[in-house]
């Protein structure tokens, strides 16, 4: 049920996108191509199981939570877009 001039689906087709575009951007950030042996930011070696598991790994499991972290910390947002949010 829509209410004002949207039409009957518009909130479901707006949530449709925004997790289209999340899983858009989660396949962006996956890993592609060959493994390295060694972490491209502390050199340390990469144990063969998180290769064979995570095929283009290029980080140690360390840098990447902390890859991650810094990821997570750059992408909040206000998602109810309440009328003070609108207003600053």
């Amino acid at each position: 049920m829509a209410g004002g001039w949207s039409r009957d689906g518009a909130v479901q087709d707006q949530i449709d996108a925004s997790v289209g575009d999340a899983v858009k951007l989660a396949r962006s950030r996956l890993p592609d191509g060959e493994s390295l042996t060694h972490c491209e930011e502390c050199e340390a070696a990469i144990p063969e199981a998180r290769r064979k598991a995570v095929p283009g790994v290029r980080l140690c499991v360390r840098c990447q939570s902390v890859f991650e972290k810094q990821q997570t910390a750059q992408t909040l947002f206000n998602r109810r877009g309440s009328k003070d949010s609108q207003l600053k």
